[in-house]
């Protein structure tokens, strides 16, 4: 594993985004790398690492099944990019993950991404993946 982001699944995308853009900004000199309205993603990089990642909660909700809403609904994703979503996914089970939805090929989220998603023993959202 060489990567690991913290995604925060967003409502309310437009404000959040243009929250973070003026913090980050003030903050950090640091500019979003992309921004994707359309489909409710942006992240920002720090140093060339990736540091942050927004994403509209009813986009991973409609990849996991789950309808729950308010408090109970996703708002965190933990992202770790692996070598091997298939091996990575079975790692996880291994020690105690259960899986929500199976290791599938995403061309339209971008080209050769793979992504497996798991919640962790306390139901916490994992993405697997790799490109």
């Amino acid at each position: 594993m060489d990567v690991l982001v913290p995604r925060l699944l967003v409502d309310d995308f437009p404000a959040t985004v243009a929250f973070y853009e003026g913090v980050l900004r003030d903050l950090l000199g640091v500019e979003p790398v992309k921004v994707l309205p359309d489909h409710r993603y942006a992240h920002w990089d720090i140093n060339g690492q990736s540091a942050l990642v927004l994403y509209g909660r009813e986009n991973i909700a409609q990849v996991t099944g789950s309808t729950a809403t308010g408090p109970a609904a996703d708002t965190t994703m933990l992202v770790m990019k692996v070598d091997d979503v298939d091996d990575a996914a079975g790692c996880l089970v291994r020690h105690g993950a259960v899986p929500v939805a199976p290791p599938q090929d995403r061309p339209e989220w971008a080209p050769g991404l793979r992504t497996a998603h798991l919640r962790d023993p306390e139901g916490r959202l994992i993405e697997l993946q790799s490109y």
